[in-house]
């Protein structure tokens, strides 16, 4: 059997490795000239099943509207006249409930918690090197009703199987020192011991060399134009270097997926959520993080990756431009050097912005629809890091007539 992946972002090349592994022939088709070029360039390195919250929540309309005049907000709401995007941002309203959120956070953590043993599976099997680290992330907050709300919070996370801990200001500094110096600012930190943290793009242009010997082939500077179709079936896809043949099909387009879908009559939930990442270079700084976490209350992520600190932040309901400015990146400046002012270069930032596939749940879109050959894995939003492992594994499953280890409700495509 030959499959045909489209996208070579980390959601692909998942992919392209769980296919392989299950003897089909894969060839990945991407318009880069490398793997995890465009969501997965620059995202915030955290493997973190503890950070799986729900961001269709009942506070989101007001952080959304009060970003309108206020630009510290942890979403910020850009409209636009794009159709799409209104009817997106219907869909993502009418999630906001404390029901909803509660059935789309158990939903990601189950995931998530899942594609965390995919993951050491697969790093078991590959012996893949992604300046990783385990141990935990740290989530923090500032204020003491933040703190106590987060602990309440927290035993969606717990019953969905995620194992996390409360600590102090000075459990704070004995998980990581270079927080010490700060920790009076600090009121409490939850800790999930088993999310982790590394660099997807390497993992991911690292996994292309991997697989290459496994006899994947990927053919890179190539847009993906249309299919040709012959009822429920798909005949090919035509690129803009020819015509590519399969017997199977699997979508892995991200914030492009709709386009290509709409062709075929399906209407895919999902539309770009921008988010902006500063990457620091720490070689001979002092006190860098020992770990990665999030400054909650500030939604700015941190992530020590080899001799370099990657600062993320930031989401931006703005439709589809990936433009910035270094204004963009001032306050999640500011909230690191808060934290760590002596951990890194902070005048030698290499800015990026990116667009995360998001659906209004935070559910990626997986199965088929009404082609009997195409598979969907597509919609992973800001956690495709996190849930890649465990949508490729499931995708794979799919395609080989094998039940998934996980329940699927509200993941499964049904247009």
């Amino acid at each position: 059997m030959k499959a045909l992946v489209l996208g070579a972002g980390i959601a692909g090349i998942t992919t392209a490795y769980e296919l392989n592994r299950n003897g089909i022939e894969v060839t990945v088709i991407d318009r880069e000239d490398q793997p995890a070029s465009f969501t997965s360039y620059g995202n915030a390195g955290l493997f973190a099943p503890g950070h799986s919250y729900a961001w269709s929540s009942p506070a989101a309309p007001g952080i959304l509207l009060r970003s309108l005049w206020r630009n510290d907000q942890a979403l910020r709401f850009r409209p636009t006249l794009d159709p799409a995007f209104w009817s997106w941002m219907w869909q993502f309203w009418r999630q906001c409930t404390d029901k909803r959120a509660a059935v789309n956070t158990t939903r990601k953590a189950k995931l998530c918690n899942y594609s965390l043993g995919v993951f050491h599976d697969t790093v078991n099997r590959t012996k893949m090197k992604y300046d990783g680290k385990d141990g935990g992330l740290l989530y923090l907050y500032r204020t003491p009703s933040a703190f106590q709300s987060a602990i309440s919070k927290s035993h969606i996370l717990s019953e969905a199987g995620i194992d996390i801990d409360t600590l102090d200001s000075k459990a704070i500094a004995k998980a990581d020192p270079a927080l010490e110096p700060v920790t009076d600012q600090l009121a409490g930190a939850l800790f999930a011991r088993n999310d982790e943290s590394g660099d997807c793009r390497m993992f991911a242009c690292r996994m292309r060399s991997w697989l290459e010997k496994k006899g994947v082939s990927f053919k890179f500077g190539t847009s993906i134009v249309r299919f040709d179709l012959t009822g429920n079936e798909i005949d090919a896809v035509i690129t803009d270097k020819g015509r590519e043949t399969a017997d199977i099909y699997v979508l892995c387009l991200g914030v492009y997926s709709p386009h290509l879908a709409r062709q075929l009559g399906t209407k895919l939930p999902i539309y770009p959520v921008k988010g902006y990442s500063v990457t620091l270079p720490t070689a001979g700084r002092n006190n860098v993080p020992a770990r990665g976490g999030v400054d909650e209350e500030n939604l700015v992520a941190y992530c020590p990756m080899g001799d370099r600190l990657r600062i993320t932040a930031t989401a931006e309901f703005s439709g589809y431009s990936r433009d910035y400015s270094p204004a963009d990146f001032r306050h999640m400046m500011k909230m690191a050097r808060n934290l760590f002012p002596d951990a890194a270069d902070y005048e030698q930032p290499e800015y990026w912005s990116g667009l995360r596939p998001m659906t209004p749940q935070g559910t990626p879109i997986l199965g088929r629809a009404r082609h009997d050959n195409l598979w969907y894995n597509t919609g992973l939003g800001h956690m495709g890091w996190t849930m890649s492992h465990a949508t490729a594994r499931i995708t794979a499953d799919l395609v080989a007539g094998k039940p998934p280890e996980i329940d699927l409700a509200g993941m499964l495509i049904t247009c």
